[in-house]
């Protein structure tokens, strides 16, 4: 792998983890912001309140199999969580008619998402037979 595959990788996936475990928080602790993922933003799409904790706790897990060490299965698994949590928030806010402006940070997310993905390392990936 090239050194500039792995510092793609490496600021891809750091930003992505940081990005989960700070929504993880706030869903967990369920803290009032305006912001991605707090309450008002899951009132706003007329979803529960409870759905936050078991967001914040997917994101956790999320970012513990991305960063462990191998386990390409787990970390699939992993991309692919993240990835559907994110459209389905895009989606959500597209369907209650959000501007543009509320779409950006899911868009970063599916950016990060791609690329962590696409520049993962070797040893990270599933062996294809």
């Amino acid at each position: 792998m090239k050194k500039k595959d792995k510092i793609i990788y490496w600021v891809a996936t750091v930003w992505l983890c940081l990005g989960m475990i700070s929504t993880a928080i706030i869903q967990i602790f369920k803290v009032k912001t305006d912001g991605a993922g707090g309450v008002q933003n899951v009132d706003h799409l007329g979803y529960p309140g409870y759905v936050l904790t078991l967001l914040g706790l997917w994101k956790i897990l999320a970012v513990v199999a991305l960063l462990l060490p191998r386990r390409p299965v787990l970390k699939e698994w992993a991309y692919a969580g993240i990835f559907f949590t994110v459209t389905g928030a895009l989606y959500s806010h597209l369907m209650v008619g959000d501007p543009v402006s509320l779409l950006i940070p899911g868009l970063l997310y599916l950016v990060l998402i791609v690329f962590s993905w696409y520049f993962r390392p070797d040893e990270k990936k599933i062996a294809r037979d």
